[in-house]
């Protein structure tokens, strides 16, 4: 700012265009000829006894008479000083040239263009300089150039375009300055941002518009437009939206489609686009015959096909293909057969609409991987990326291998570039992989205050690193207080212990709250390291040892059974769990639905006050009908708490959370009088369903409808003063209805719920807002 105030009286006199100078160039040139091409009358040679350089202050004389190669006493033609003024000029270091005979002295006057002092943008907010100053050749104190200043501009002006910007332009400006320097200034209007209106596709029949646009990345704009980005009419957008809507018509039996056009009108207000994908859908495919045939004499047919998982008549996907393919290229690794590919050889059968598919193994080239270049990783160590190959140095090369590690870097979420090539290395039989990474941010700080109908008021702040020192670790740690309710999270995470596919964890929490129960006060800590590592493609088996600390605390309500407890003071406990998943979303066979298997049990009694098994379970299946525009999704899942040596179970202990909708936290179960205890076993299920509302898609709102049913049981009355209800299981019945919200604070879902069946003693709860969960 103080750079603009300093010059702002001598801006209209001092600052000139690229266009003048640009044509003060071609005056020269006009000049020169003049001078330098005779006309036929007078055509003639020259013999120059001198050579003299005039105006030249950097450069060097006898360098610019290297430029021109013209030498003193050598015969030379107009022609010939034509060209050597072309020489000079085309070296980009003069503003003018001049080349001027006199009898037996040659004259080159030239005129060196300026250093530049520096190097200014104006009107930018949006993008901030030392961005701009990235995407621009021009570098102070170097010499100016009109065509790179111009070059520039045009990289500025294609940068806002990016964002969104079509109509920005950027006027590259120069501002004279003395010893022939000159200051550069881009001008720069940024123009508003141009929003895509309405998204629209024409010859479409297997999926509506509505379906589309999910899968696609452009939006339209709607209400939140400030909040959101992906509104923005980018063209490379455009062009990577007709690329997944391929993916996503071929990974469904669409084997035929293609985006025939995209149109992206300007609207007459000049202020929105109307963008229209013109598509051909073709007729969807089946499987038909699977075969596997081996041209190796070391590989078994019938082996490398017990592995594929898709079957004939399932709807055909490239994708599924190449999961077959990967699949029987690891088994080939894993049984020592080196250099073994597999070409899919497909047959398409166009009366029953079925492509068959032959597998074949086939010997592939004898390649090896030389070595692996991994540049760009100013944070990120080394070994964090190449841990994501299957492959080292001297390792037999397979591109698919080389794909996949691929996909696994971007994974990470670590850098906001990645590029994976593989050259020949110094022997035709090697090549050499060359990793090229850009870093991004990975930490975040984050503040937050929420509301709660239970806890009242609450605050929280909480810090999280996932490339902890570019080590690959993960690193959390939050706080959260309410009127009634302290938390400490701290937890961290290093994913290839000791180099292996193997997790290491460690979590720490500490829970002190007043308002779970609402007669006493609770405190409740664990310590929890643990190691989670692959069993299958799609099962991960964690163990982990877990220390714990509960209390219960200035009780005054009139429940034995929680007096009881309470007088127990402080307990410890000791054990050792386990816990089992199967995701088949892991391999990805079925875009359409998956399955998500938890199971896990734990043992306290290693030590502690405490000695019990816990066992928990969970199975999740959700499928899409109806041409994918609704959800269905079906939730089951108990637990089960045993205790030994004559102990029973406390209120810290039991299970008394929102195991189903339409209750309160605590809100249902066992109860004393009429104080609430939670119970040793629980079990519901859970039926919903995820359906458009009509609204535009850009505001991100659906529908649901949801049947839940289950109870809480189980705890005993040995030490109880008042009548117990709801000691065995009496399952609650509960409908409802949903409102799922994309907002811009994170997936958002409001209830609504009846309680169709309760009993005694449960307190319902008719609407709660939570923050929406995928399985």
């Amino acid at each position: 700012m103080a750079y603009k105030q300093h010059r702002r009286s001598r801006y209209l006199t001092q600052r000139q265009h690229l266009a003048p100078a640009l044509r003060s160039i071609g005056f020269a040139a006009l000049t020169a000829a003049a001078f330098a091409v005779p006309g036929p009358s007078d055509a003639q040679n020259y013999r120059f006894s001198s050579v003299t350089i005039e105006g030249n202050q950097r450069i060097e004389s006898s360098t610019i008479l290297t430029y021109a190669g013209i030498a003193r006493g050598e015969t030379v033609s107009a022609g010939d000083l034509n060209e050597a003024y072309q020489r000079i000029l085309a070296t980009g270091l003069f503003e003018t040239v001049e080349i001027v005979p006199q009898g037996s002295r040659l004259v080159i006057q030239v005129t060196e263009f300026p250093t530049i002092n520096r190097i200014a943008f104006e009107g930018n907010r949006r993008l901030k300089n030392e961005d701009l100053a990235g995407f621009i050749e021009s570098q102070s104190r170097q010499v100016f150039s009109p065509t790179t200043a111009e070059r520039d501009a045009a990289t500025i002006t294609e940068a806002y375009a990016q964002n969104g910007r079509v109509s920005a332009r950027v006027t590259p400006k120069v501002i004279r300055r003395s010893d022939n320097r000159v200051d550069l200034v881009f001008e720069i209007f940024e123009g508003r941002k141009i929003e895509v209106q309405r998204i629209g596709f024409v010859g479409n029949r297997a999926y509506s518009d509505r379906r589309l646009r999910r899968v696609i990345q452009s939006k339209q704009a709607g209400l939140l437009r400030a909040l959101v980005e992906s509104d923005t009419f980018v063209e490379d957008r455009i062009q990577f939206d007709r690329q997944v809507l391929t993916d996503f018509y071929n990974s469904r039996g669409y084997v035929d489609f293609r985006v025939t056009g995209t149109n992206a009108e300007l609207a007459r207000e000049r202020d929105g686009y109307f963008v229209t994908f013109n598509i051909q859908e073709g007729q969807q495919f089946n499987f038909g015959e699977i075969t596997t045939v081996s041209e190796i004499p070391e590989a078994d047919a019938e082996d490398y096909h017990a592995v594929l998982k898709i079957r004939q008549g399932k709807t055909y996907s490239p994708t599924l293909v190449e999961d077959s393919i990967a699949r029987m290229e690891r088994l080939a690794i894993k049984k020592g057969v080196d250099f073994l590919r597999v070409e899919p050889r497909i047959t398409r059968n166009d009366r029953d609409l079925t492509l068959d598919v032959e597998f074949a193994l086939v010997r592939g080239e004898r390649i090896f991987v030389e070595r692996i270049d991994i540049e760009g990783n100013t944070t990120t160590l080394d070994r964090v990326i190449r841990r994501q190959f299957d492959m080292a140095e001297g390792d037999p090369f397979n591109p698919r291998q080389i794909r996949e590690a691929a996909e696994r870097i971007r994974a990470l979420n670590y850098f906001s570039d990645t590029d994976v090539n593989a050259r020949e290395g110094s022997r035709p039989d090697q090549v050499v992989v060359d990793v090229n990474v850009e870093e991004k941010t990975t930490g975040s700080l984050t503040f937050g205050a929420s509301y709660s109908t239970n806890s009242g008021m609450g605050v929280s702040v909480g810090f999280s690193e996932r490339n902890f020192l570019g080590r690959g670790q993960r690193l959390s740690a939050a706080i959260a207080a309410s009127e009634n309710n302290l938390n400490y999270n701290l937890s961290f995470a290093e994913p290839a212990f000791l180099g292996r596919d193997v997790e290491f964890g460690l979590d720490f929490a500490l829970t002190e709250t007043d308002s779970d129960f609402s007669e006493f006060d609770t405190v409740d800590g664990i310590f929890r390291p643990s190691l989670t590592f692959p069993i299958s493609e799609n099962g991960r088996l964690s163990l982990y040892y877990q220390a714990g600390y509960q209390d219960i605390s200035n009780y005054y309500g009139r429940s034995g059974i929680l007096r009881t407890e309470t007088n127990m003071g402080e307990q410890w406990t000791s054990g050792i769990g386990y816990n089992y998943t199967y995701d088949t979303r892991r391999s990805g066979l079925d875009p359409n639905s998956g399955v998500l298997l938890s199971f896990g049990q734990r043992y306290s009694g290693l030590g502690g006050d405490r000695e019990y098994l816990e066992t928990t379970a969970r199975i999740v299946a959700q499928t899409m009908i109806l041409n994918e525009e609704v959800t269905l999704r079906a939730t089951v899942e108990g637990g089960a708490l045993e205790f030994f040596n004559g102990q029973n179970s406390r209120a810290v202990e039991r299970y008394a959370s929102q195991v189903m909708r339409g209750f309160e936290p605590n809100g249902m179960g066992p109860v004393e009088g009429l104080e609430h205890l939670g119970g040793d076993y629980y079990a519901v299920a859970k039926f919903e369903a995820e359906f458009p509302l009509g609204l535009p898609d850009e505001y991100g709102i659906s529908g649901g409808a949801f049947y839940d049913v289950g109870g809480i049981w189980g705890v005993d009355t040995t030490n109880a003063i008042l009548p117990v209800q709801s000691k065995s299981f009496k399952p609650r019945h509960v409908v409802g209805l949903s409102l799922f919200w994309e907002s811009p604070f994170g997936p958002l879902r409001f209830n609504w719920s009846k309680a169709l069946k309760k009993e005694p003693g449960d307190i319902d709860q008719s609407f709660d807002l939570t923050v929406r969960t995928d399985f």
